[in-house]
């Protein structure tokens, strides 16, 4: 070195991202009529990738997922962590798939503006969801509270979370 001077060395770190996974995963996926939940990958490239299907799957169909992933990215270049799952049986639903996945089964609704309810999950569309809810209710001109059904609408975007209801 002369001068004082130190060489610039320039560490060019290539980021793996959501789409490059999904690209990896998403003609399998499908064609294994399977659908994808989620995929998260993190500033330290920690890949999250959440799948689903509407009769459940194994983990040795998430093992095959992500041996796929992990021949199709290279180490070498690129060092990561990887997880393949499906959803925990306590995390929110996600895409309209999961949704449909379990009409007639009962939820927790958290809305934007509400109070949480619980209900039974009764009919999903392409915007949105109707959820039953079943109340005890004083009828005029009777003294026992009755049950009543209240049907109640959203679109995806008016509620922070939809959890299914664990009943053993």
């Amino acid at each position: 070195m002369i001068g004082g001077r130190c060489p610039l060395f320039y560490y060019h770190k290539t980021m793996i991202t959501k789409q490059q996974i999904v690209e990896i995963i998403a003609e399998k996926i499908a064609a294994d009529g399977c659908f994808i939940v989620e995929v998260k990958v993190s500033a330290n490239n920690k890949i999250t990738v959440t799948i689903d299907s509407m009769d459940g799957l194994s983990i040795d169909y998430c093992i095959q997922i992500s041996r796929l992933i992990e021949s199709s990215l290279d180490r070498e270049q690129e060092d990561f962590e990887l997880e393949v799952s499906t959803p925990g049986l306590g995390q929110p639903l996600k895409v309209l798939n999961q949704y449909k996945k379990n009409i007639g089964k009962n939820v927790e609704v958290t809305p934007l503006n509400a109070a949480p309810f619980k209900g039974k999950l009764s009919h999903v569309y392409e915007e949105g969801f109707t959820v039953e809810e079943e109340k005890k209710v004083k009828i005029e001109g009777k003294k026992k509270k009755e049950i009543k059904v209240f049907n109640h609408n959203y679109t995806f975007d008016q509620v922070k979370s939809v959890k299914l209801i664990i009943t053993f």
